[in-house]
């Protein structure tokens, strides 16, 4: 029988999928299990290492249940970014791995912000001095569990580790260890000086791989716990925004991706290497160039923040709660009557890079209702999103149209109000597992049957099934609604740092 098939593994935060792809991109069979995270501490988030690799497994059983093992041709690895552990000279794990969500570094962002310079930080990685990267996570290893450090023999990020699991190679996509902040961007390899500032040896690290290059074979025990075939090919795919990214095809001209899901995330694709504060420059799932990505922490998030927690429905009781909420806030006029919403409820990454940043609805009065404060939150992200895709553009290349997906792409009315606070088409994309995807084109690529990612994205992404065009009248209004929200976080920003500094003393 002659491969047929690729698969994508998506290991995500909170859940690993093993997708199979045929040729034309169109999902043949998956297989899932969940991960649970832990909390240990405030600001703390930990998952054990064991739990990343048993999802992978149990996904890949699924799967291999459901098609035969002689159909896949390779097979290739989507992944939770900025996540990593630490291992010893046997490869076992030293401690549970620490999350993208872990803030526990915010004194190491400082120390390495003044002994780099955060402009040189910014410089090489591409990423704005943040505590999300692994890099201020390390230095945090080294000095608060150094015993854990010093017996370091290796540390990967989820990539290096589910790959190593099926090959016993420490190998990674240079995709993937990208938004480590570690690796010099521009020269897509590890940088010595980044490493020194996290107090890391290259000897640490695995050897970097391109997206679509190949990192080894699935070994005979692999194969037994996960019912591949031995001598499977196990390609380098990516993080997942990134593999996202190229499995909506933004190596079309003017597309810019935008993944309005729990976290609203997107980006366009350049060839050049470019920085600003209003994205992150991260190395795309190609051959060459970059993935130039927004970041709101949260997305659709609010939505069950605030339809729970705020209005107090429970939607398995009144699962006609969205619609209803919908309806209400189709009949409010642009700008919701005078509120307008940040939704800096997780602080703020692209473009203001402040961690200690909150979520504002500013203009409240006794007359608003709920359908105000649901379109304002629609609003407050559509805003935000226009906000940095215009600087974003400017800084780049022309942005000229939407491919989006998500949990919030399924609302016509949150399609339409992106397209006319953007001005732009916002074209809606049925590929609901998008990572996934990404990482099987990277897969098929290494295959053999594409000689280039963009080969492979033009021939497995999915078309839209409906545009969204920016009206006019609407449009306009938007404009001007743009200008005041633009002018309200550099207002509030100070005001927020001491509210923030003055609610730690009291919990301290």
């Amino acid at each position: 029988m002659k491969p047929d098939l690729v698969i994508g593994i998506d290991s995500s935060t909170t859940a690993c999928k093993a997708i199979a792809f045929d040729r034309k991109g169109r999902l043949v069979a998956e297989g899932r299990a969940s991960i649970p995270i832990s909390n240990p501490r405030m600001g703390w988030f930990e998952q054990d290492v064991a739990h990343w690799t048993q999802a992978q497994t149990t996904a890949l059983k699924q799967l291999t249940k459901k098609i035969s093992k002689d159909r896949i041709a390779a097979l290739a690895i989507s992944n939770q970014r900025e996540s990593f552990a630490q291992f010893d000279e046997k490869g076992k794990a030293l401690r549970p791995g620490t999350l993208w969500l872990d803030e526990r570094a915010h004194v190491e962002v400082r120390e390495i912000a003044a002994e780099v310079g955060r402009e040189r930080v910014h410089q090489i990685s591409g990423l704005p001095s943040d505590v999300t990267p692994c890099l201020y996570r390390c230095r945090w290893l080294s000095k608060n569990e150094p015993k854990i450090w010093n017996r370091t023999a290796k540390t990967a990020e989820v990539h290096g580790i589910l790959a190593h699991e099926l090959t016993g190679q420490w190998k990674t996509s240079v995709a993937s260890a990208s938004p480590m902040g570690i690796l010099d961007a521009k020269t897509y390899d590890w940088s010595d000086e980044l490493l020194k500032a996290g107090r890391l040896t290259r000897a640490q690290l695995p050897e970097l791989v391109p997206s679509g290059g190949f990192i080894g074979e699935v070994t005979a025990e692999a194969a037994k716990r996960t019912g591949l075939k031995a001598g499977t090919p196990v390609i380098a795919g990516g993080g997942d925004g990134q593999c996202a990214s190229v499995g909506a095809n933004t190596f079309i001209k003017g597309r810019f991706y935008y993944n309005l899901g729990t976290a609203a995330v997107g980006g366009s694709y350049g060839a050049n290497y470019a920085i600003d504060p209003a994205f992150r420059s991260l190395v795309a799932v190609a051959e060459q160039g970059f993935s130039y990505e927004t970041a709101i922490r949260t997305g659709t998030y609010l939505v069950t923040w605030l339809v729970e927690r705020i209005f107090g429905e429970n939607p398995a009781k009144n699962p006609k709660i969205f619609h209803e909420l919908e309806a209400a806030a189709k009949s409010v006029p642009i700008g919701s009557r005078g509120l307008v919403m940040l939704p800096y409820f997780s602080g703020i990454m692209t473009p203001y890079w402040d961690t200690d940043g909150r979520g504002i609805f500013a203009g409240l009065s006794g007359s608003h209702t709920r359908g105000d404060l649901y379109r304002a939150m629609m609003e407050g992200l559509a805003l935000e999103q226009a906000m940095m895709t215009n600087r974003a553009a400017a800084a780049t290349s022309p942005i000229d149209h939407f491919a989006i997906v998500g949990g919030g792409s399924k609302s016509d009315l949150w399609c339409q109000i992106v397209a006319d606070a953007a001005g732009r088409d916002v074209k809606r994309l049925e590929t609901a597992e998008a990572s996934a995807l990404g990482a099987a084109m990277a897969a098929a690529k290494g295959a053999g049957w594409f000689k280039t990612m963009p080969e492979a994205s033009a021939a497995m992404s999915g078309k839209p099934s409906k545009t969204f065009r920016p009206r006019t009248k609407e449009t306009k209004v938007y404009a001007e609604l743009l200008s005041i929200y633009e002018e309200l976080w550099p207002k509030v920003s100070g005001w927020n740092a001491r509210l923030q500094e003055f609610a730690r003393r009291q919990s301290a």
